[in-house]
């Protein structure tokens, strides 16, 4: 396993939009290892292919390991996953590895269904509430080519890409 660079905004690469994986096989598991591993290595508790560079519709998810001290590890991988059922709305102060050092409230969907492939290839349905729907949806945007900070009001969003964009001509 390798840890990958992470792509920060506003790099142009995480708008666009991500193909659907046609099969699981032992390439995509690797870069789900990958991914999985650089999650971990930045503290992150979702990581999208896409801020790693590959435009494919894969999304890795961990909520045990970052807010537990057993050092269990339990990522979950979702291919070309997609929305089947959403209600209500929740409030949640995101922030985001392609994104660092900032966080802002979004209005998101409380209660999600999502429906894909799992590493195997095998079809799977998660359900997730609060965090789990939460974290579904801002992986799922970044496959469609959609940070957090598309949610947030045009005046915020505009200061922040400006600041992101001097910081790295800066570096």
């Amino acid at each position: 396993m390798a840890v990958l660079p992470i792509l920060t905004a506003p790099d142009r690469r995480l708008k666009q939009i991500s193909k659907p994986v046609s099969e699981v096989d032992n390439a995509l598991r690797r870069l789900m290892d990958d991914m999985a591993e650089t999650m971990y290595d930045a503290e992150g508790i979702g990581l999208a292919a896409p801020q790693v560079g590959v435009l494919k519709r894969v999304i890795c998810i961990d909520l045990h390991y970052a807010h537990n001290d057993d050092g269990i590890k339990n990522p979950m991988f979702i291919v070309n996953p997609v929305i089947v059922h959403a209600s209500g709305e929740i409030v949640w102060k995101e922030g985001c590895l392609s994104i660092p050092e900032y966080n802002s409230e979004v209005t998101r969907f409380a209660h999600i269904v999502v429906q894909g492939l799992d590493r195997d290839n095998r079809a799977v349905e998660i359900s997730g509430e609060a965090l789990m729907a939460v974290c579904l949806q801002h992986e799922i945007d970044h496959l469609d080519g959609k940070l957090f900070i598309d949610h947030i009001s045009v005046l915020k969003r505009s200061i922040l890409l400006k600041k992101l964009k001097k910081q790295k001509e800066e570096k």
